[in-house]
């Protein structure tokens, strides 16, 4: 193990076919998808019926960059840390993921992100 996250983009490509059905349409592989998924060259300039958000391509950009991150886990303030099947973890949510991916792939069941996100403060808004 090198300390760092997987390497997402050969990841993907070694697994593409069953871990991304997103990105092919009607059982041929979308080219826009695709560059999006695996390229640091991301426009969804002619998407069709998608969800589209201001920033989408910088969000794919910052997806692909392995992180060096580790969990630290915190006995003292832990109930039945040795024995429970649950884990609480705080941190900023797409860098825990990136931690998660390699060593829990496949092991969890379910992962809750508590809102507020990428608002950089303690209240939650809808614009």
């Amino acid at each position: 193990m090198k300390g760092e996250s997987l390497n997402i983009t050969q990841d993907n490509l070694d697994k593409l076919q069953t871990l991304f059905p997103d990105i092919f349409t009607e059982g041929k592989i979308d080219m826009e998808k695709f560059k999006a998924t695996f390229s640091d060259d991301i426009n969804f300039a002619n998407e069709r019926y998608v969800l589209n958000w201001a920033g989408k391509s910088d969000a794919f950009k910052v997806l692909q960059i392995p992180t060096t991150a580790t969990l630290k886990p915190q006995h003292d303030q832990s109930v039945n840390f040795d024995t429970t099947q649950n884990v609480f973890i705080e941190g900023e949510n797409l860098e825990v993921l990136k931690v998660l991916q390699k060593s829990y792939y496949g092991k969890v069941r379910v992962v809750s992100i508590d809102p507020p996100y990428n608002t950089g403060s303690d209240s939650f808004y809808l614009s």
